[in-house]
């Protein structure tokens, strides 16, 4: 929804990467399999499983032994085109049918996040977005409106699951246990995902950080949900209980709701594996998308970070390859059993090597590696997948304060269906001053009210500490300069591109 770098940082699908070489001899340290068990012997310790620390045995060894530079060339790959998109599709489906295979549908979200890009501790999904009649809605309260709405209008089960983390499930089944009118038996509401120890990058060696022991440990990017699913018998329940399709996405992408439409039309298909894509813009270009192997005939999820330099003009023509990926897909629970068991549980997917610190607040403290892989590249591993192309009222993430900007504005309406609602789903950039509104403390204090009207405005750059006053407007491209010192923009006051300025053009 934000705009520039912002937009890039949350269209990228969360992956962030770098290739990772050791910084003095330009290779990777040379270690024996002794380097790998110090890892496997703490996973243990923690009791992590068998299955756990066989993904992490993989990404470890596609990071030791250089390959995870997994570089999708443009020669070799088609760009993606004459998709279905959801609007054609809603016209011409049996509702009927639609209904009956949306009856069959189970909803997942990806719930682990602590969202301490914005300086929170707790889930994040527990972070109001907006109030909806007088009451103060989280990302986790709208996500249980839009499934009890469809529960209750189309007389459907749709269990919903949550893939929490240690950190983020206790939080949130204090929520669905508050919640009355959300009810599920025999099907579980969480799976928990898996953690890794953080690696030194010069040496492989597990992190010991006696400051913060939790600060050793990461999640193995959102791609882990296949080997959790697997491991926690989930696929046999949903199948026990007549649940033939999974729908998988993000919890703070309020966009992914439930569909019969979508439902209806991934059951028609006949396709085992479909990812929901949609319309690059000029601030999409980076992000990741779908493009097809020339040889085999596959889709695959290309990343930035998968292309090389002298492909990036034609890896970011937005005219090009036309799309880009949601990060919400839609799987068939027998295919993807099937998959899984045909690979233990373990999918072999593209490894992703993000440096960091360990401690990701402190850039002094010691550099790690974090190993992962992403959700959307399974796509290849099924001949028969397939995309849908979906409007952009079904993306709407909030990874940043400046997507929460535009998400607390009048830009939306939250229905009484628990769909965040909007005239064109163009949305203004945003480009807050991350010194002062980054955190979501900061963020808070300086918008006390609500944050500033956006219905006529182009774009928003706020530089320096500047609070807002109650009924702010911004217009057209609207601009606050940072005056050395706190600055406030009073009540009823109109910014636009010379600041704050005068109300006599109403």
């Amino acid at each position: 929804m934000a705009g520039g770098d912002a937009a890039t940082s949350f269209l990228d699908t969360t992956i962030q990467t770098a290739r990772l070489v050791n910084i003095v001899s330009g290779r990777r340290p040379i270690m024996g399999d002794a380097v790998f068990e110090k890892s496997a012997a703490k996973m243990r310790e923690r009791e992590m499983s068998e299955v756990a620390i066989s993904q992490f045995e993989r990404l470890f060894e596609a990071w030791k032994h250089d390959e995870s530079d997994d570089s999708i060339r443009e020669s070799n790959v088609k760009a993606l085109h004459d998709i279905p998109s959801v609007r054609e599709v809603h016209e011409q489906i049996d509702p009927d049918k639609a209904l009956e295979a949306f009856s069959k549908t189970a909803f997942l979200k990806l719930n682990g996040g602590l969202g301490t890009s914005m300086g929170l501790e707790g889930a994040k999904s527990l972070l109001p977005v907006r109030r909806h009649k007088a009451r103060q809605m989280r990302f986790l309260d709208i996500i249980l409106g839009q499934v009890i709405t469809a529960r209750k209008r189309l007389d459907v089960q749709l269990p919903l699951i949550f893939m929490n983390s240690f950190r983020t499930s206790e939080d949130t089944k204090r929520v669905l246990s508050k919640t009355k009118a959300f009810e599920q038996h025999d099907i579980p509401v969480e799976i928990i995902q898996h953690v890794e120890p953080k690696i030194l990058a010069d040496s492989g060696e597990p992190v010991d950080f006696p400051d913060d022991r939790e600060l050793e440990w990461c999640p193995p990017g959102h791609g882990d949900v296949f080997s959790t699913i697997h491991e926690s018998g989930l696929l046999d329940t949903l199948l026990e209980h007549g649940i033939e399709y999974l729908f998988i996405s993000n919890s703070d992408n309020l966009g992914a709701r439930p569909s019969r439409t979508l439902a209806g039309h991934f059951a028609e298909s006949g396709s085992s594996f479909m990812v929901e894509v949609s319309k690059r813009t000029n601030a999409d270009r980076k992000g990741g998308h779908i493009v097809v192997d020339k040889e085999s005939g596959r889709l695959l999820l290309r990343e930035m970070s998968q292309v090389r330099s002298e492909d990036k003009r034609a890896a970011t023509n937005i005219k090009k390859h036309p799309f880009f990926n949601t990060n919400s897909i839609w799987v068939r629970v027998d295919a993807l059993k099937q998959k899984l068991d045909e690979y233990d549980g373990v999918l072999p997917l593209p490894v992703i090597c993000n440096e960091k610190t360990v401690d990701p607040s402190n850039g002094e403290t010691a550099k790690v590696i974090q190993l992962e892989t992403a959700m959307g590249a399974a796509i290849s591993l099924f001949d028969d997948a397939s995309c849908i192309e979906v409007d952009r009222m079904r993306f709407l993430p909030v990874k940043t304060t400046d997507d929460l900007f535009i998400m607390r504005s009048d830009r939306f309406h939250l229905t009484d269906s628990y769909e965040m609602e909007d005239g064109n789903y163009m949305f203004p950039n945003v480009e807050l001053d991350e010194h002062y509104y980054k955190n979501i403390g900061d963020f808070n204090e300086r918008f006390p009210y609500s944050v500033p009207s956006l219905a006529a405005a182009n774009s928003v750059t706020i530089h320096g500490d500047w609070t807002f006053g109650q009924n702010v407007s911004m217009f057209a491209d609207a601009v606050l300069e940072d005056l050395g010192h706190p600055s406030y923009v009073p009540n009823g006051g109109y910014v636009g591109p010379q600041g704050i300025e005068p109300d006599e053009w109403v």
